[in-house]
């Protein structure tokens, strides 16, 4: 797709970090645009985990520059990050497995009702009580509709710990979701998952794409080829190609260096 500068939502410059003399990210530069979902693949410790950490601040940079809906926000901690508007998923599932899916969702949205101050007699009321709707920056549907939109709503009442792993990684997305995101940074959203889960979440990424702008790190070559509009391979903290997906799936050093290989790490 041809993204118009107007869909810009963030800009990450010349991100560098290094640990000692090591440099995880070296001079790695990334633009998300709404509409587009821009994948970043490599071996392992090729700095992608790096990469995502610190574009959603939760490693401070050594250099570089952050844009977020065009505010500078390089240095801001993750969670002010968060409430400009970047949502993200992380390897490992992390919801809140002993409350149900409808109660995991409802805690992500009141992080963003700007009626709950942060005042400590807060704590002290029936969180039930709090209102049901999320509005959402871009698609302003309730929380019953976002679990439904990630294909939960015959589990809504079910408590998170019980349902499948695959359903848990629909439900940290129904999460993030809940927090009014317009740029999304998923990291491998479909690790571990069978062939009929990897197919629902690819639908989900599917759907969700209109309304975000999205930073896949994905080992799934199927996935990956099925959802990225633009894809970037990492190698040793350094950025080899970033391309269309048939022209980097072409190129000579990608293959030499990840995609050639017979096991996809």
């Amino acid at each position: 797709m041809t993204a118009l500068s107007t869909d810009l939502l963030l800009s990450a410059k010349n991100l560098t970090k290094h640990f000692g003399g090591l440099a995880a990210v070296n001079n790695v530069s990334i633009d998300l645009y709404r509409g587009q979902i821009h994948a970043v693949i490599g071996p392992n410790g090729a700095g992608k985990s790096t990469l995502t950490n610190l574009v959603s601040g939760d490693l401070a940079l050594t250099s570089g520059s952050i844009h977020l809906n065009g505010l500078d926000v390089t240095g801001w901690r993750a969670e002010k990050i968060s409430k400009q508007g970047l949502g993200r998923s992380f390897q490992k599932t992390n919801v809140f497995l002993p409350l149900s899916v409808w109660d995991n969702v409802r805690l992500a949205a009141q992080s963003r009702d700007s009626h709950q101050p942060w005042n400590p007699l807060v704590w002290f009321k029936n969180a039930h009580n709090a209102t049901n709707l999320v509005a959402t920056k871009t698609i302003n549907i309730s929380a019953e509709a976002i679990i439904a939109l990630c294909k939960l709503e015959n589990r809504m009442h079910a408590i998170a710990g019980t349902i499948s792993h695959g359903e848990q990684r629909q439900l940290e997305i129904a999460m993030t979701l809940a927090t009014q995101p317009q740029v999304l940074l998923l990291d491998e959203p479909l690790a571990g998952m069978g062939v009929a889960e990897a197919e629902r979440m690819i639908e989900l990424l599917h759907t969700l794409k209109k309304d975000h702008a999205m930073l896949l790190v994905e080992h799934d070559m199927d996935a990956v080829f099925a959802l990225a509009d633009k894809l970037t391979v990492m190698v040793n903290g350094q950025v080899i190609a970033s391309d269309s997906p048939s022209n980097v799936r072409a190129d000579a050093k990608v293959q030499a260096a990840y995609l050639g290989e017979e096991e996809h790490v």
